[in-house]
């Protein structure tokens, strides 16, 4: 079951890192320039961004400069940000190359992974690595503190969806 709010798709999923439950809240507003004001307000809570574009789709990759800086003007400094390039499965319709995507990680000191929800590429492997990440500059808060909460914006298909 999938939960769509004003075109905004919401889902959780709790995975376990290093003995502690991570609870990573995802918002997928598809960068969607009528979420953009929503966007932001999220971005201050966040303790982690992926930022997805479509291989296939050039004007997705050049977006990606502006979320950037939507990110560095309204998230907290040490939000952890990650690229993904996705449907990395259809190379035959390529138009940005992998070396672009490299490049502007590199650029802005963030990882970078190419994906496919469609054929589940480094999809887990993605979101694991941000909650690590995270999960590695997070101070522990009490001794017998076992949860975490993550926020990321991005989504995933088959991850279980609850509403506010």
């Amino acid at each position: 079951m999938y939960l769509f709010i004003l075109g905004i798709d919401f889902k959780i999923k709790t995975v376990e890192l290093q003995g502690k439950k991570i609870k990573l809240q995802i918002w997928d507003t598809a960068g969607q320039e009528r979420f953009h004001t929503i966007t932001t307000s999220y971005y201050r809570g966040a303790m982690g961004i992926m930022l997805v574009y479509d291989i296939t789709n050039a004007k997705s990759f050049e977006n990606i400069s502006k979320w950037l800086r939507n990110i560095d003007e309204h998230a907290n400094e040490d939000v952890e940000r990650m690229l993904l390039g996705n449907k990395c499965d259809m190379e035959d319709k390529r138009v940005v190359p992998k070396a672009k995507g490299e490049q502007i990680a590199r650029e802005h000191g963030i990882r970078f992974f190419e994906t496919s929800a469609k054929a589940n590429i480094n999809i887990e492997k993605a979101f694991l690595t941000l909650a690590e990440d995270i999960l590695r500059k997070t101070p522990v808060k009490e001794p017998n503190s076992e949860n975490v909460d993550i926020s990321s914006g991005g989504g995933v298909t088959g991850w279980k969806s609850k509403c506010c």
